[in-house]
């Protein structure tokens, strides 16, 4: 393993990143072998977790082991997935276990791994601000250095060239349901936090699921599993109009290609809009298997004549929600197709409501003068995942998983990480330090596609001022 550069303590990094998720790690791993690169990555917990509520037994990471952190970059990393399995000395399980998409927990521990080997990482670093000194042509980047208990140590500074945010989401309450969750009593929790919960919910009465993606299938499985036949006392109701499942064929997945992200950023932004509302299904639905193991499940329970007491209702949205007593919740229905209304009581729910962009306001308050938005007053960000700042500001500010409306549906998919964060490198360095494909899928997205489109003579000289002027 490489070392990382030696710092001097009053000299600007050339890179600090904010946030150390999949996609911050995979941008640390993939940077850790460019030794000329001085970097270091602060994240406010004190190790690394991945949706710690969620790691069901059996329940399986959505994409291939091939979306590791690193390898549709650089498969001869030493961090890749299957690198990790050699370290442990399970690479001949998994050649015999024949697993293209792997367990959850597995994808966890092996994140963990990479995290407790890579040196640029700091764990119980809060950070707190970031400026721009136009004096000195550096980000000022503000920390909290935190101790065990997540109490205040110290404070500090940290001077870089440029920025990479990588916070990720935070677990999202419709507004109807928060007064649910904020009150103590009757167990409301998010998916986020199911497994620490689990206990208490598997013991209550009766037990709600809100929500009919995938975490809302996965727990209501789970729950289903460990319910006594025909006593099982679940609902399981959500605001699609069928529990449906994730589009899953080969070309369907080629939005989740670069080819389609670069497509995407090239159109107008009403029209961005309007594809994002409606793809859903691309990256919201429900993996198939799971769908077929609820099924399964509910089949086998009815084998010996009677139905599952279990309810699933597709098309229902919750319009308020208020507590019964101390001891229950009562949720207040609509069926958005039928038009009726009607009242739930029960003992439990878990809300699998999903997970929203967190904001970035806080942190990026001091270079507020310096960014530029668009029409919806969020940030315009450019095609190698730079923000558009101020012609004065000399650095650059990336953000992964943070560019939705700019990029699509990829934005969070685990599958585009490593391909995004050479990209990032590729822009930061200068350089093509991960040499990236040109194409990447069969599908051409549009009419004029600049991968196949050779100018004419006569058009060559054209080409750079229509760059600019979209600019």
């Amino acid at each position: 393993m490489n070392n990382p550069p030696r710092h001097e303590p009053d000299s600007p990094r050339d890179l600090v990143g904010i946030g150390i998720g999949p996609c911050n790690l995979s941008l640390a791993a993939l940077a850790h072998p460019l030794t000329e690169l001085d970097a270091v990555f602060y994240e406010q917990r004190p190790g690394f977790d991945w949706h710690p509520g969620l790691l069901i037994e059996g329940a399986t990471v959505q994409v291939p082991f091939l979306a590791d952190l690193v390898t549709l970059a650089d498969p001869t990393s030493p961090w890749s997935f299957l690198n990790y399995l050699r370290d442990r000395e399970r690479l001949f399980p998994f050649y015999f276990a024949e697993r293209f998409h792997i367990l959850r927990a597995e994808y966890d521990a092996y994140c963990r791994w990479v995290s407790q080997n890579l040196p640029a990482l700091r764990f119980g670093h809060q950070v707190d601000a970031v400026r721009w000194n136009p004096e000195h042509d550096v980000f000022e980047v503000d920390f909290t250095q935190l101790g065990a208990e997540g109490e205040a140590e110290s404070l500090g500074r940290t001077y870089t060239r440029n920025i990479v945010l990588g916070v990720g989401t935070a677990p999202y309450v419709p507004d109807p349901l928060k007064p649910l969750v904020e009150a103590s009593g009757v167990p409301v929790v998010h998916a986020a936090d199911y497994l620490e919960h689990r206990a208490a919910v598997l013991a209550a009465g009766h037990v709600t699921v809100v929500g009919s993606g995938q975490s809302g299938a996965e727990v209501f499985l789970d729950l289903l599993r460990h319910r006594p036949a025909g006593r099982e006392k679940l609902h399981w109701i959500g605001r699609s109009e069928a529990f449906a499942p994730m589009e899953y064929s080969k070309l369907g997945l080629e939005h989740f290609t670069p080819d389609y992200t670069r497509y995407f950023h090239a159109l107008a932004e009403p029209v961005r809009d309007r594809l994002v509302a409606a793809q859903g299904q691309l990256h919201k639905g429900i993996d198939a298997g799971t769908l077929a193991a609820i099924h399964d499940e509910l089949y086998r329970r009815s084998l010996h004549g009677g139905w599952p007491d279990a309810v699933l209702t597709p098309g229902v949205r919750v319009r308020t929600a208020g507590r019964v007593a101390t001891t229950k919740v009562e949720l207040h229905l609509e069926h958005v197709q039928q038009g009726s209304r009607s009242r739930l009581t029960t003992d439990a729910v878990v809300l699998a409501t999903g997970y929203r962009e967190r904001p970035l306001g806080r942190i990026l308050a001091g270079l507020d003068p310096y960014l530029r938005r668009d029409s919806g007053e969020r940030l315009r960000i450019e095609e190698e995942f730079r923000l558009v700042l101020d012609p004065s500001v000399t650095g650059s500010v990336y953000v992964q998983n943070a560019e939705l409306h700019t990029h699509g549906v990829g934005a969070p998919d685990l599958g585009l990480a490593a391909w995004r964060s050479a990209t990032i490198l590729n822009s930061l360095t200068g350089k093509k330090a991960y040499p990236l494909p040109t194409r990447t899928a069969f599908t051409t997205f549009g009419l004029q596609d600049p991968r196949h489109r050779i100018p004419h003579p006569r058009q060559a000289m054209q080409l750079t001022p229509l760059v600019e002027r979209r600019q």
